[in-house]
């Protein structure tokens, strides 16, 4: 029998483990690649983007001490054992996004200047699926409890998310009706229209004035991003999907109501997790409630939505009702890290090989604040990034540093409006986590520059 080293794949791509209660699509190992190959193999770099809508009670969210010695607020406190493999970071704001109000969502992943003149533009775990989608089944999947998307094309345009954790599941777990036949004919007959459209439009382009011609261009990039689309899915048709355990599946593949939003949200983490295993995908978005609501707690007692508690005008009843929903919120973050550092790929647990970013595009809900962004940006050891510290950039900005008035609500609301470090933007945290996705560009948004507290 010759030497195994001498055979010119070592194993088949297709090949299975069962472990952990799922059948999964071996990840690329190193015994997989030609034997030429095999010293450049990299490992799978994945990003997922978390959006909690209407701010947070700043007072005990915010963490007053810079630096590595820092200590938990009491929102953030569930996140502690985590402590290794993440950073808190103060201070970031978009300054195009400033005065936003509801539209805070939808510019939080592109630094765009919506409401304005000008068009948003793309979000960067868009920008991230032009390394990431050739090498995966899906692009990218968004998820939104209440509807709205993260996620945005390259023209501006949201992509639709989905918020049922059920449909998110068979999508991407279960084999369509009717075979890889009937598939192949439905992208067939997409494509027959998309070339229709293209070869019209291209028509059409001569007659058009300048101004026309823009805003047809923009529309083709959307045809052409759907068409790339549904040539990646043709190639994956003759690959079979992971066969998840039935357990797993009975677990996942279900409908829940948001009245017990916990369990809601650790199914769409799992789910996330799931994704990342089998290799299904390498970015993510999940967007946990609009800012126009956001959905309530009523399993710990808290019965209002999100934005009627931002709108607290100092009351305590529903200032403490927040911090509550919060540190909920954060709790349900804690246990996404916790599956993240549980389940492993050929390189290690999925949290070395994941950038999490956690927060959303408000701080202080009640005047629509959206200065001094509550962000939490966790994982990704294995890609470069390092933690253990709480970056300030409001201390940043001043050599005696910053002193945070959390006793007079007044004071400490004043730089969630205004920020106290105008160059601190939070595009230069998206820039950081493209540039370590291999995303090759020098700017991104209104970025002046990358997070380099955060790499390694």
């Amino acid at each position: 029998m010759a030497h195994f080293l001498s055979q010119r794949r070592l194993l088949h791509r297709r090949h299975f483990l069962r472990g952990l209660g799922v059948a999964v699509a071996l990840p690329l190992l190193d015994c997989m690649q030609p034997l030429a190959a095999a010293e450049t193999r990299t490992r799978a770099k994945r990003s997922v983007f978390i959006y909690l809508p209407n701010g947070v009670n700043t007072l005990d969210f915010q963490i007053k001490q810079a630096g590595a010695d820092y200590q938990f607020s009491k929102s953030l406190l569930p996140l502690k054992k985590h402590r290794a493999s993440l950073t808190p970071i103060s201070g970031l704001h978009h300054p195009h996004g400033l005065g936003h109000h509801h539209n805070c969502s939808s510019i939080w992943l592109t630094g765009g200047k919506i409401g304005q003149s000008e068009r948003n533009t793309i979000s960067v775990d868009q920008l991230m699926t032009h390394v990431t989608a050739p090498l995966t089944r899906y692009s990218s999947i968004e998820m939104s409890n209440q509807g709205h998307s993260l996620a945005c094309t390259a023209d501006g345009i949201g992509l639709p998310a989905q918020g049922n954790p059920s449909v998110v599941f068979r999508d991407m777990f279960t084999e369509p009706q009717g075979g890889i036949a009937k598939q192949r004919r439905g992208l067939q007959r997409r494509g027959s229209i998309l070339d229709a459209i293209l070869g019209e439009a291209q028509s059409l382009g001569d007659q058009l004035g300048k101004e026309d011609r823009g805003r047809l261009e923009q529309y083709l990039t959307s045809v052409r991003e759907v068409e790339i689309r549904t040539e990646r899915s043709d190639k994956w048709l003759d690959t079979p999907r992971p066969k998840v355990d039935p357990a797993v599946e009975s677990q996942l593949n279900r409908d829940i109501s948001l009245e017990r939003l916990g369990e809601y949200l650790r199914t769409m983490y799992d789910i996330i997790v799931l994704a990342f295993q089998t290799d299904m995908t390498r970015v993510a978005t999940f967007s946990t409630g609009n800012e126009g609501t956001g959905p309530s707690v009523p399993e710990i007692g808290v019965k209002q939505d999100r934005h009627s508690l931002s709108h607290h005008n100092a009351n305590p009843k529903l200032m403490q009702d927040l911090t509550a929903s919060d540190t909920f919120n954060i709790q349900q973050f804690s246990y996404f890290l916790d599956r993240l550092s549980q389940v492993q790929d050929a390189d290690g647990p999925l949290l070395d090989s994941t950038m999490a970013l956690y927060g959303s595009g408000m701080a202080f809900g009640h005047s629509h604040g959206n200065a001094n962004l509550p962000l939490i940006f966790a994982g990704g050891g294995g890609l470069g990034i390092k933690h253990g510290r709480h970056i300030d950039y409001n201390a940043m900005s001043k050599p005696e540093g910053y002193t945070y008035d959390l006793d007079t609500p007044g004071k400490h609301y004043a730089i969630c409006h205004s920020p106290v470090n105008s160059k601190a933007h939070l595009s230069n945290l998206l820039l950081t986590m493209a540039q370590k996705m291999d995303v090759p560009t020098e700017r991104f948004a209104d970025s002046n520059g990358t997070i380099s507290e955060v790499l390694s």
